[in-house]
């Protein structure tokens, strides 16, 4: 299964606060941004399941530094889709749609969004969405992928 995860207040804090995971310096060499605690041991998981992990972001943060930020934290991502390539797959429909992640031959997207998950009704792809106080977000995605 190919899995996607949102960046800006999914598994990065901005306006929604969460804990983070422990930053070295070998992290902040790589960048000034923390990932959500439990975001290591997730990954790790789906990964050892044999499904693929994707970065789907509105943000125009480069394919690289992504990268990068999760390769200092042991995080292999498989493929990283930012507004820039969400706007060039889409085109017109770019401006309608935050995200659409059949565009990318995605399974299900994970996201802090309800927007998204009305998007993903609307145009028929599956979410998963994660409140901010939800502190057993890893166990909810786990037993959430574990039943389709």
């Amino acid at each position: 299964m190919i899995i996607s995860f949102d960046l800006d207040d999914t598994l990065i804090p901005g306006i929604k606060t969460f804990p983070t995971e422990p930053q070295t310096l070998w992290h902040k060499l790589f960048s000034r941004e923390k990932l959500r605690c439990g975001t290591i041991r997730l990954m790790r998981a789906l990964q050892g399941k044999g499904h693929s992990i994707y970065i789907y972001t509105t943000s125009y943060r480069s394919p690289l530094y992504i990268r990068r930020l999760f390769f200092s934290y042991g995080i292999r991502v498989n493929k990283i889709i930012n507004k820039r390539i969400h706007d060039e797959t889409l085109r017109e429909r770019a401006g309608i749609i935050s995200k659409y992640p059949p565009a990318f031959s995605i399974d299900i997207h994970i996201d802090d969004s309800p927007g998204v998950a009305m998007e993903g009704g609307r145009y028929h792809f599956k979410t998963i969405i994660i409140e901010e106080n939800n502190t057993g977000w890893t166990d909810f995605i786990l037993a959430h992928l574990s039943r389709q």
